[in-house]
């Protein structure tokens, strides 16, 4: 299959599903997911793959183990271009439209401490802000972390790179609403754009955090 956007009824079948999350409404249209959204991220990330790597689409089964919302199905259809270091390219389609990024979306314990000491070395520290600036200084480009309140334990609150320090996890977005870059093969180019935009952050990611070496929790 040929990637040419994914159709207007990616749009129809998601926010029905947010309305109407259930068993039944996703049997009766589980034939909309497969020809109308999965296969079209399958045809995407195909084209893609020789660029940035082997893609994981992930399920559209909701994890609700844990969880005090118990709705059973996704409502967004993702991908995930890992690097060999850790991170990884990601990319999503939803009713809302288009969108892709990249970054380390969860850090363990020494992946957070190497983050951190890099952050606060005054030679890398100073290449992640001004890589954070570059990233996010295009049009239509954010940078998001998840942010400690303070200083984290054993850092001094007045570090000239306190910014940084607090931050838990460090990704990049761009989003496009639905329309042409959504229904056409435009896709393509906004999403590769996107993953070359933010490449080098993640480059200087995989160098001075790369992926950890704590056992995985059960």
């Amino acid at each position: 299959m040929t990637f040419s956007g994914w159709p207007e009824s990616l749009v129809t079948f998601y926010s029905e599903l947010e309305v109407n999350n259930t068993k039944g409404f996703w049997e009766a249209n589980k034939d909309v997911y497969d020809h109308d959204v999965r296969a079209p991220m399958e045809a995407l990330v195909a084209e893609l793959e020789e660029e940035f790597g082997a893609a994981k689409i992930f399920r559209p089964y909701r994890d609700v183990r844990f969880s005090k919302d118990k709705t059973p199905y996704k409502t967004q259809v993702a991908a995930a271009f890992h690097t060999a270091d850790g991170g990884g390219f990601y990319v999503r389609a939803s009713a809302d439209g288009l969108g892709a990024g990249g970054g380390y979306y969860q850090l363990a314990r020494d992946q957070l401490e190497r983050l951190r000491t890099a952050a606060a070395d005054e030679v890398t520290g100073e290449e992640l802000a001004s890589l954070l600036r570059t990233t996010a200084g295009k049009k239509g480009y954010e940078v998001h972390s998840e942010m400690l309140k303070t200083a984290p334990r054993g850092w001094d609150r007045d570090h000239p790179r306190i910014d940084l320090l607090r931050r838990k996890n460090l990704t990049w977005m761009r989003e496009a609403a639905p329309g042409p870059t959504v229904h056409t093969r435009r896709a393509v180019r906004f999403v590769r754009d996107t993953f070359v935009h933010g490449a080098p952050l993640l480059a200087w990611l995989d160098r001075h955090v790369g992926p950890s070496t704590e056992p995985r929790r059960r």
